[in-house]
């Protein structure tokens, strides 16, 4: 075996973590040999989303993450959870609190930048400790940041120092969740090293796990994140991404809406209003999708008409590669504080004291869930 072999076996990439190799270029962890003489030594999957953006389809797929979530359980660890306030039901992770053991949890809700202005963030503590607490998850903090906007992050790094004890740090999350750009953070914050992972808006960019270590001889610990098919935000193209994924404070619509009315997201989902007292709606979703409002009777023409084309996104094209759309009917009971959360997509808050019969349409899949009101 040459000496440059055993280099490829040996290490591992300081983007993604994945041991490199420099002979099949159509696998995981392919670094051309001229490549391994930089510093730090990234595989070519990393390269090309650093500099390009582009992402290969190579994600961890649900059991393999659980089998690394089972191993953070055998160890006297803490446990970091990033969640997204803005898909909240769709990046928790299922089933966390049986794979975590006595490890501490704290939550790290991400992206609080893109909920509105007014916004009372002591409120949306106490929702996320409820929520959190339904799903089973004893958590020992809540902390809410904005990795991109850098707001709260001394608030995580207090809330790491005090529940940390010296002990290595695991970091666990669903994709497009802030994970990596946290990650980085705490990188530049706890130890000297100049590898930064590989930040991308694409899913499942750290394939393995990646050790940084501290300064105190623990590690931080960041696992590969978990592609939920469940989320809308998986299923479109990377363009449609960009305008379904807010970049900024969302604001809000609000629709008096008559019983008998729809709302259509571009083909992506539609909003049936089907019974109830005239009341009003407000939604929550990036404001690059445009609302289109019909009459309940004429929305399936409207949708075979135009789908693709003036109800976009997605492109027509692009929407024979989706799942076709389904309904969910959804109750909403008098004097009930709820919203209604599409995954992926944003929240509905229904904001009459009357009840309403409604349906969403969501493309197959698409988790469809009702919560008490986030705002």
């Amino acid at each position: 075996m040459t000496a440059h072999n055993q280099h490829s076996e040996t290490d591992r990439c300081a983007g993604c973590g994945v041991a490199l190799q420099t002979e099949q270029p159509d696998q995981l962890g392919y670094v051309p040999a001229q490549a391994l003489a930089r510093t730090p030594v990234i595989c070519q999957r990393c390269f090309r989303i650093k500099n390009y953006n582009e992402a290969s389809g190579i994600t961890l797929n649900q059991d393999d993450f659980l089998r690394l979530l089972t191993h953070v359980g055998g160890t006297d660890s803490l446990v970091v959870n990033i969640v997204d306030i803005f898909d909240f039901e769709g990046s928790m992770i299922s089933g966390l609190a049986r794979f975590v053991g006595t490890n501490p949890v704290i939550l790290v809700v991400n992206k609080i930048d893109l909920l509105p202005k007014v916004t009372n963030y002591n409120r949306i503590v106490n929702w996320v400790q409820r929520q959190a607490k339904e799903a089973g998850l004893r958590v020992v903090e809540v902390v809410l940041c904005s990795a991109k906007k850098n707001m709260g992050f001394e608030r995580v790094i207090e809330a790491l120092e005090l529940h940390r004890k010296g002990r290595d740090i695991y970091v666990v999350g669903a994709t497009n969740v802030g994970k990596s750009t946290l990650i980085n953070r705490l990188i530049r914050d706890y130890s000297d090293l100049d590898a930064e992972l590989t930040v991308s808006q694409y899913p499942g960019t750290t394939l393995d796990l990646v050790r940084i270590p501290l300064d105190d001889g623990a590690s931080i610990i960041d696992t590969p994140g978990i592609v939920y098919k469940h989320r809308l935000t998986e299923l479109v193209s990377k363009k449609d991404l960009m305008k379904v994924m807010p970049d900024r404070p969302i604001k809000p619509l609000v629709f008096q809406l008559n019983d008998r009315q729809t709302i259509f997201f571009g083909s992506l989902a539609r909003f049936d209003f089907v019974q109830g007292e005239r009341q009003s709606f407000t939604f929550y979703v990036s404001n690059a999708l445009e609302a289109h409002r019909t009459k309940l009777e004429r929305a399936d023409e409207l949708y075979e008409e135009h789908r693709g084309v003036l109800l976009s996104p997605p492109s027509r094209e692009e929407l024979e590669e989706l799942p076709k759309l389904t309904k969910h009917q959804i109750r909403i009971p008098k004097n009930a504080n709820l919203d209604v959360s599409v995954s992926g997509l944003g929240w509905i808050k229904v904001n009459g004291a009357a009840g309403a019969d409604l349906v969403i349409h969501v493309p197959k899949g698409v988790k469809v869930a009702v919560r008490e009101s986030v705002i």
